[in-house]
């Protein structure tokens, strides 16, 4: 067997994977114009800078990245193929919506980061991002948006929630810089909770083990009043976090929606500035969303606060089932090819398509039942076992049309 000549971390979206992908994307469309967003498309290709700027993208996706010069006469300029969207759309709502104040806007869009091997490098994303409505709102309905988009598809999530405000002042607490912060927290992420035991040792106060505390996932809002009688006395900074994951699980709650709660959860610790979810299906992770307030003023706006969400196309896909075969799909076969029966084929495939079935054209014998054979500018049909021959086209079209024939 020889080697693909398709690019390594690329694939190729056969028919079937196809039909699966717009419905995710018909289904996601449907439900954000709902809410009141409006779509739009940011550039495959954007300045590196914009990624690179304090905060707006993580070590680890800053590594993955395809960069390359702009070249442009004399000078040029690092860009990048666009790695993610969130950062491109605060980017387009900073220089041309800003005036607005607040703008709901949803893309349908591919993002493309280097992997080894053949480990996918392309993704499809549908996002949505809410700029300028703050806390709770906005958190909340990132989350309903995203179970109704499920719903939609006869889906149903797992949700998680989280903020990374959590970890954030307790590792302030302890004294640590940024970069040490980011660390800790990736470690945390990894499974070494041998960081947690480093950062206790700095907080005295703590009467029990962050260990036990941070790693624990819990539901409803008791469980958040248990990390905050823990470890609120100790660190009064965690009172901002806990109250704004509290005020979501509450609403959330009392609405019927169902999640639980990580004190741990994303690993872009210094991106995100608010609450947070993921959303896994049989543990594998679909989508998922955040606040991050601080994105538009690193990159040239005023501060506004927004929140995101988005679906990992490909992964939604793979929990579709296949198209179901279309119960008013009709063959149409010219027996011979004379342009009497081209024509007649033609003919009686458009008052069909105009009657909402679908149509093919084919030449040669019937294959099935529901085939409509052409011959001398005649249409034959089958019937009960037997052949008929009909000679108007509105005839058939009633005999065949929306519900078939025998």
């Amino acid at each position: 067997m020889t080697d693909s000549l398709r690019s390594p971390g690329m694939r190729d979206w056969l028919p079937e994977e196809m039909y699966r992908f717009r419905q995710i994307e018909d289904a996601f469309r449907d439900v954000c114009r709902g809410w009141g967003y409006d779509e739009v498309r940011t550039p495959t290709i954007e300045h590196l800078h914009l990624f690179t700027a304090a905060g707006t993208l993580s070590p680890q996706m800053l590594d993955r990245v395809y960069s390359f010069l702009d070249w442009d006469g004399w000078s040029g300029e690092r860009v990048v193929v666009r790695p993610e969207s969130t950062i491109p759309v605060a980017r387009l709502y900073v220089e041309r919506l800003a005036e607005r104040g607040l703008a709901k806007l949803f893309y349908v869009q591919n993002v493309l980061r280097f992997a080894e091997g053949d480990e996918r490098r392309e993704s499809w994303q549908c996002g949505a991002e809410f700029l300028g409505e703050g806390h709770p709102q906005g958190d909340i309905e990132a989350i309903v948006v995203s179970q109704e988009v499920l719903s939609r598809l006869g889906l149903v999530g797992d949700i998680t929630l989280s903020d990374p405000g959590i970890l954030r002042a307790i590792l302030v607490k302890a004294g640590c810089d940024l970069s040490e912060q980011i660390a800790l927290y990736d470690r945390v992420l990894d499974g070494d909770l041998s960081a947690l035991d480093d950062v206790q040792d700095r907080i005295p106060s703590l009467s029990q083990r962050l260990s036990d505390l941070l790693t624990v996932e819990g539901q409803g809002i008791e469980y958040i009043s248990n990390l905050r009688s823990v470890l609120q006395g100790a660190i009064p900074e965690l009172q901002r976090p806990l109250d704004e994951l509290g005020t979501v699980a509450e609403v959330l709650t009392k609405i019927g929606t169902k999640y639980r709660i990580s004190p741990v959860l994303v690993r872009n610790f210094e991106y995100y500035t608010g609450p947070v979810f993921r959303i896994e299906i049989d543990g594998q992770r679909i989508g998922g969303g955040g606040r991050y307030d601080g994105l538009t003023s690193v990159i040239g706006g005023g501060e506004v606060p927004a929140v995101g969400l988005a679906f990992e196309m490909d992964v939604v896909s793979s929990f579709l089932s296949e198209r179901p075969a279309s119960s008013t799909r009709i063959t149409i076969r010219a027996a011979g090819a004379e342009s009497v029966d081209m024509i007649a084929s033609f003919e009686l495939a458009e008052a069909l398509r105009a009657a909402g079935a679908d149509v093919d054209i084919a030449t040669g014998e019937a294959k099935s039942p529901r085939d409509v054979v052409v011959v001398g500018g005649q249409f034959l049909l089958t019937k009960n076992g037997t052949q008929a021959k009909v000679s108007a086209v509105d005839e058939v079209v009633r005999a065949v049309a929306g519900v078939g024939h025998d």
